[in-house]
Parts: structure tokens; sequence; C-alpha cells
């Protein structure tokens, strides 16, 4: 069964997500973690894009 979650959430997730990873492990590749959060939180394009955005060193 899958969950309904309000707009924007998915990214708010991915941000906290990558956020933790960053900060367990500093060497970890940005695009790397990004490419892996659009997977792990299923996003579009388009919010992949955005993501990008918010997370800029």
């Amino acid at each position: 069964m899958t969950t309904i979650q309000p707009e924007g959430e998915q990214i708010r997730r991915a941000v906290e997500w990558i956020s933790e990873e960053k900060q367990a492990s500093p060497e970890k590749n940005r695009l790397k973690l990004l490419e892996e959060a659009g997977i792990k939180f299923n996003l579009s394009p388009v919010e992949e894009e955005y993501l990008a955005k918010l997370t800029k060193p």
C-alpha cells in the first residue's frame, strides 16, 4: 500500500537524508548522493534539479 505524501514532503526527506549522509561521511560525492536520493525518494527530474539547487555547496 502506498502512502500519499504532502507535496514537497519527498524533497524535504531527501534533503534531510543527504545532510545525514554528508555528516556521517563527508567524503561522499554530492552528485552520487543526489542520484541516490532521486531513486530512494522517487523524485521526478524537476524535483531532482530543485534538490540539486537546494544542496549546492
